[in-house]
């Protein structure tokens, strides 16, 4: 589900409005009290933190409920939320314990203890659904609670779980309100973050209001907020041209977005690096057509990013050859390496020796809406145009979606991915380790243990050559095939404050920035 990074992108936030002066960015006294208006595409799957894994559901979770730890905007490093202190006791990795804030309480009144830290994460584990977090913790063995101390005991070495521990997969939840074994249903929410859910209309849209009980990181709570949320890219535009929504954040259409003039003062635009990415993923199981990792590497040789960069984002994204996007450690380019231009008779020779039978058929499926209609519509064309394969494609609602590629129903679908963390392994456990969030049934027993060799160090930058290593393993696999990487925007009314600190090109939606000047 989430582009902050090891080396940090920066972040070029491009504010430029005539004649007016910086001071006016922030809030002033005499501000209007409505809310502010957020218009988006992504959807909210669910508002149970155990039972979703996507942008739109975390960016909800990141304001209605609290994480032990969290990051500030920009941050590497997590710091303490609903904890008030947190570390790994030892020198073995394996053991991360944190403390309790002592003055906290669910939006519905009651105190929020050490036990409803432990239910919530053993209450995920247990339930496991397919779409939601679960993977982000194979190494967590038990949690124990003992007065206001969490314990977390990990089977295996893992740097990386102080991070894992502030992204939504680390919501606290009210044990006495949320069923065990069992999603919750309903539209409200028991949490104790930033914002209360005051009320919510699946898909349409959700109302916020500060939560007065939050203690945490954040010195204070935000104004009221409004989201608005739309099936279609074009849809957004409309509601944005007609002042429907004050700000728009995932997604414009990408003819607009490389329209945006920085110098127009009718709106503020800010443009950050981001790690967002999108990959073409191979259903890998056996019966597949796709099962012979040969068939995979001849889509591999067919692909070219071109079309998808100049014709179809319109210049917004960049084309990605490696699992590990740009800015982030270990990132090298081994789909470069290998397939640096389209080659269709070597794509022929790796069919040849497979042995299927020619055109191949196969099922391509994607979300419905928006640029992936026309992604898709480009890729089929260059997969069928050299006579290999007979592509049929299949536009599917999001959530549908998501439950379709778990079950192994598609030979190959379109996902995009946010970084959970600050870390390259928010790009290698979740997508190609056992048990991945991707359920294409690909594993691999020298993949898994370079995935477990980048978690032994706690210095980062040791974990270089190991990545390396697992995207090259990725590039002769074959799993998925990444086809690019894309910038984030923000696009706001000139009378909104707080806008530029909106999103930092992760799923974090910092709404308790956003004010009016």
């Amino acid at each position: 589900m989430r582009s902050i990074r090891l080396r940090i992108l920066a972040i070029l936030a491009v504010l430029v409005i005539a004649g007016v002066g910086a001071w006016q960015l922030l809030p002033s006294d005499g501000a209007k009290d409505d809310p502010v208006t957020v218009g988006t595409t992504d959807a909210v799957t669910s508002l149970d933190p155990a039972g979703a894994y996507d942008a739109g559901s975390w960016a909800m979770y990141s304001n209605v409920y609290q994480s032990l730890m969290t990051f500030k905007s920009g941050a590497i490093v997590p710091e303490p939320d609903a904890a008030e202190s947190c570390g790994f006791v030892g020198g073995k990795l394996q053991t991360y314990q944190c403390k309790l804030r002592d003055d906290l309480t669910f939006s519905n009144g009651r105190e929020m203890t050490a036990e409803d830290v432990k239910y919530s994460f053993e209450r995920m584990l247990k339930i496991k659904t397919d779409v939601g977090p679960s993977v982000l913790y194979p190494s967590l063995k038990n949690v124990v609670a003992d007065g206001r101390t969490i314990t977390f005991n990990l089977s295996s070495r893992d740097a990386t779980f102080p991070q894992k521990l502030a992204t939504g997969s680390g919501s606290i939840v009210d044990r006495n309100e949320y069923p065990d074994g069992e999603l919750r249903t309903g539209n409200s929410v028991s949490g104790s973050g930033p914002y209360m859910l005051k009320s919510y209309q699946p898909g349409v849209k959700a109302e916020l209001v500060p939560n007065p009980r939050y203690k945490g990181a954040l010195s204070k709570t935000g104004r009221p907020v409004n989201i608005r949320y739309y099936e279609q890219s074009d849809e957004l535009l409309a509601a944005w041209k007609s002042g429907k929504v004050d700000v728009t954040h995932r997604q414009l259409p990408p003819s607009t977005l490389a329209e945006l003039n920085p110098g127009d003062t009718d709106q503020r635009i800010t443009e950050a690096d981001s790690a967002e990415i999108r990959n073409l993923v191979f259903n890998v199981r056996d019966g597949s057509p796709l099962a012979d990792k040969r068939v995979r590497q001849a889509i591999a040789s067919i692909i070219d990013r071109a079309p998808l960069v100049t014709d179809i984002y319109k210049g917004t994204v960049e084309p990605l050859y490696s699992l590990i996007p740009q800015g982030y450690i270990g990132h090298s380019t081994p789909f470069f390496d290998e397939y640096p231009a389209p080659d269709l008779k070597r794509a022929r020779e790796l069919m040849q020796e497979a042995g299927v039978q020619l055109p191949l058929p196969i099922t391509f499926a994607y979300r419905s809406g928006d640029a992936y209609t026309t992604e898709t519509a480009e890729i089929k064309r260059q997969l069928n145009a050299g006579g290999l394969f007979k592509v049929t494609t299949k536009p599917v609602e999001w959530t549908a979606f998501q439950k379709g590629y778990a079950a192994g129903k598609y030979d190959m679908y379109t996902v995009g991915w946010l970084p959970d963390y600050p870390d390259p392994d928010t790009f290698s456990q979740p997508l190609v380790g056992r048990e991945s969030s991707l359920h294409n049934g690909y594993t691999s027993k020298k993949m898994d243990q370079l995935i477990s060799d980048t978690l032994q160090f706690s210095d980062r930058s040791r974990t270089a050559a190991d990545f390396k290593e697992l995207q090259k393993l990725v590039g002769e696999d074959v799993p998925l095939v990444p086809l690019w990487q894309k910038k984030d925007y923000v696009v706001a009314k000139p009378d909104v404050s707080g806008s530029q600190y909106l999103s930092d090109g992760t799923g974090i939606w910092r709404l308790w920035e956003l004010g009016w000047i």
